[in-house]
């Protein structure tokens, strides 16, 4: 749970989670016999993304149905997991991945497979290899490049069904890097962008510098690869900074190149 995953988690942490996880299963402390504390973390780490306050978070979720001390203990480890990744890398708690527009797995992207109930067939942190594959228990390699989450997912639960009963799978991205937006042109760093999280034309174009003086700031495109053929959308640099044309501040995918002239 918490933030970016570069390396795997203190064994103490993981081991701390799986037994809450269990525990809470095994007491009967999910809500209406549905709702489960790994819907409530997953909950808890939404609504902090969103920017609500934990007292905020906690009223929400008792409202919603979990009980008051399952929302405390929910609460502990999502603040303790992120302070294991930040204290080891410098970073704020707060800091989150959110998935790019479009999101694909790739080469290099970090991993978090959660199989509820059984901890010892989850992965609390992987790396997607360069042959696009991941190393799972008990079902050893699976292909992960080119899928989306939810489809991974899917696969996972579909290999996992012959050694877990109802099996339920939740990937979630740590830390993504397989995903480039390039920027060519009058732009004062040419070259790829990561895109670690959503973004805007604007975001990327302020991310490589900006443009330098000579761009024609209302000549800018995007060149897009869409059902095999290249697009070309307008960016108007100019008009959209004054809040006109908001329309063509569109959220940029892999592999798009931002010209500009």
């Amino acid at each position: 749970m918490g933030r970016t995953f570069i390396a795997r988690l203190r064994p103490g942490a993981v081991l701390f989670v799986s037994l809450w996880l269990s525990a809470a299963s095994s007491l009967g402390w999910a809500a209406d016999g549905q709702k489960t504390p790994r819907e409530l973390i997953q909950y808890i780490e939404d609504a902090k993304r969103l920017g609500l306050k934990e007292n905020e978070i906690r009223q929400n979720a008792i409202t919603a149905g979990w009980s008051k001390e399952l929302v405390g203990q929910a609460l502990a480890i999502v603040r303790y997991m992120g302070e294991d990744v930040s204290t080891r890398k410098g970073e704020s708690p707060d800091r989150k991945t959110v998935e790019p527009a479009g999101y694909r797995i790739g080469a290099g992207d970090v991993l978090q497979i959660l199989v509820w109930k059984e901890p010892d067939a989850s992965v609390p942190s992987v790396m997607v290899r360069t042959d696009g594959k991941i190393s799972v228990p008990l079902i050893k390699e699976v292909n992960a490049a080119g899928l989306t989450p939810a489809e991974l997912e899917k696969v996972l639960a579909e290999r996992l069904s012959k050694f877990v009963r109802e099996v339920d799978v939740t990937v979630i991205p740590r830390e993504i890097v397989s995903q480039k937006v390039y920027l060519l042109g009058a732009i004062r760093r040419e070259g790829p962008v990561v895109l670690q999280s959503s973004m805007t034309v604007l975001q990327a174009l302020n991310s490589a510098g900006g443009l330098t003086e000579y761009a024609k700031r209302k000549k800018i495109y995007i060149l897009r690869n869409e059902n095999g053929k290249q697009i070309r959308l307008p960016f108007d640099y100019e008009a959209v900074i004054k809040g006109e044309h908001p329309e063509q501040n569109i959220l940029v995918q892999a592999e798009d190149t931002i010209v500009v002239p």
